[in-house]
């Protein structure tokens, strides 16, 4: 039921996310070429990044809510980071192409045209975008999805993005154009710097990054509870999307029964998985 929750609000939130950021990105366009601003230009480019990265999520989604299966026995949930990944991959892209025309834009001292439409999409775009990121950031605190946590970051950076180039319009009518370059230089620099931390998250888990520190720190306070566990030997971990599979090798008296010992390792089991982490839990119990 918690998954399925999980997948349906995730594609929700998908959907919004394709239809504001084409929209925003007709609007943007036109004024933007029109106006012959390279700040709103390069945000043009940044909403086609975000339809794509909306789209990934969608199809991402998707995949990693399908149950396991003969081929795949611990479901789909990588799904999400592989996509997450191009999600990366096309900012970084993006960003480089936002950079070499803000660089061209300043190089050739090129006018904007200033329009008070410039100003209107700007604020259009802060306060769909303001929406969005509220909107997935309420989903995020309920679910733990990277794809989600991609797309409102991106939300978020899109409003004070889109803030920076208010300002570099608002500086032309002072006959101030430089600013308009500079700001698409910083709007590159930014969506390039989102995606290679969204790039080596993704790329962490599809590597089998172990599980984080203060997860393992809880696993070990509650293994330490049982004072029939005399020692913890090992504490491995592969993650299966946004949770982890578990293997720890427990040691308990000799003397103990084969009943008993697996009883405490079902007892144990039980409680790690209570955390919100972990998939499935693995207990191997070796007598002393």
């Amino acid at each position: 039921m918690e998954n399925s929750e999980r997948y349906d609000t995730a594609k929700r939130a998908g959907i919004l996310g394709i239809f504001g950021n084409i929209f925003l990105l007709i609007i943007k366009a036109i004024v933007g070429f029109i106006s012959n601003s390279q700040a709103m230009i390069a945000d043009t480019v940044n909403s086609g990044a975000d339809i794509f990265a909306s789209l990934m999520t969608f199809i991402g989604n998707k995949i990693a809510s399908e149950p396991s299966d003969e081929d795949h026995n611990f479901g789909h949930g990588k799904a999400e980071y592989i996509f997450s990944l191009f999600i990366s991959i096309s900012m970084i892209l993006a960003s480089f192409k936002v950079l070499y025309d803000a660089i061209m834009s300043l190089i050739n001292k090129n006018e904007l045209k200033f329009s008070w439409f410039l100003v209107i999409v700007c604020v259009i775009t802060i306060i769909v975008k303001l929406s969005l990121y509220i909107y997935t950031k309420e989903i995020l605190k309920k679910h733990k999805n990277i794809l989600i946590e991609s797309n409102m970051k991106d939300h978020r950076n899109d409003c004070l993005v889109t803030s920076a180039t208010l300002i570099s319009i608002l500086f032309s009518l002072k006959g101030i154009y430089f600013v308009d370059g500079i700001v698409g230089i910083g709007i590159a620099i930014w969506i390039c710097i989102t995606g290679i931390k969204i790039f080596i998250e993704s790329y962490n888990v599809l590597m089998d990054i172990s599980i984080d520190e203060e997860t393992k720190d809880n696993i070990i306070q509650i293994i330490t509870k049982y004072q029939e566990i005399q020692k913890v030997e090992d504490i491995y971990s592969t993650p299966i999307g946004y949770k982890y599979i578990l293997s720890i090798t427990i040691y308990v008296d000799g003397n103990m029964t084969t009943y008993e010992s697996h009883k405490i390792a079902d007892m144990l089991e039980k409680d790690i998985e209570k955390l919100e982490k972990v998939a499935n839990t693995i207990i191997h119990v070796h007598p002393i």
